[in-house]
C-alpha cells in the first residue's frame, strides 16, 4: 500500500514539474513572439516617419503631382491608425494590418516612379539620402517580418505538440498568425525596355 502511494505521488510530481516547465517555456516563446512583433511595428513606424520628409522633398520639384502626394499621405495616415496589439493578434487583424502597410508601399512606389520624370530631383542629395533610408527600412521590414514568422512558427509548433498542447489549452496559449505574401506577388513583374 505504501509503495502504491509513493508511485502515485512520484507520477503527480513528474506531471507537475513537466507542467511548470512547459508553462514557463510557452511564456518565454510567447514573449519572443511579442518582441518580434514590436520589432516589425518599429520598422513600419520608421518608414512612416520618413514619408513626410520624402513627400516634402519631392513636392518642391513636382508640385503638380498632388494626386500622388495625397495617396501617399492618406495611406500613411491609414497605416498609422491600423494598430494591432500582440495580445489581440488574430489572422483577420493581421490581414488588415498587412493590407494597410501594403497600401503605403504601393503609394510610395508610385511616388518614386514620379521622381523618374525629374532628373534634378534625383540628383538632390537630400532626396538621395531619404531614398537610401527608405530602401534600408524596406529591407529591415522584410528581415523583421521573416524573423516574426520564424518565432511565431517555433511558438505555434511548440503549443501544438503533444503533450504540451494539453497545457497550452489549459493555460490559454493560442496560435499566432504569420505574415503572408501580398496578393499578386507570386507573379513576376513585367519589365519592358
Amino acid at each position: 500500500m505504501k509503495k502504491t502511494w509513493i508511485i502515485i505521488i512520484a507520477v503527480i510530481a513528474v506531471i507537475a514539474v513537466y507542467g511548470v516547465s512547459s508553462y514557463n517555456s510557452m511564456v518565454s516563446q510567447e514573449e519572443a513572439v511579442g518582441t518580434a512583433w514590436s520589432n516589425v511595428e518599429n520598422q513600419y513606424q520608421r518608414r512612416a516617419d520618413l514619408i513626410p520628409n520624402l513627400v516634402n522633398t519631392v513636392k518642391g520639384y513636382a508640385a503638380h503631382e498632388k494626386e500622388t502626394f495625397d495617396a501617399v499621405v492618406s495611406a500613411r495616415a491609414k497605416a498609422t491608425q491600423t494598430t494591432v496589439s500582440i495580445d489581440d493578434l488574430t489572422p483577420e487583424k493581421m490581414e488588415a494590418y498587412q493590407r494597410a502597410q501594403g497600401e503605403v508601399g504601393s503609394a510610395l512606389s508610385r511616388l518614386l516612379a514620379v521622381t523618374e520624370n525629374y532628373p534634378e530631383l534625383k540628383a538632390n542629395e537630400n532626396f538621395q539620402t531619404l531614398q537610401a533610408q527608405l530602401e534600408g527600412t524596406e529591407n529591415r521590414i522584410s528581415v523583421e517580418r521573416r524573423n516574426f514568422n520564424d518565432v511565431a512558427r517555433e511558438y505555434n509548433t511548440s503549443i501544438r505538440r503533444f503533450p504540451k498542447n494539453i497545457f497550452a489549452g489549459m493555460f490559454g496559449f493560442e496560435k499566432r498568425p504569420y505574415f503572408e505574401a501580398q496578393e499578386g506577388t507570386e507573379k513576376a513583374p513585367e519589365v519592358k525596355f
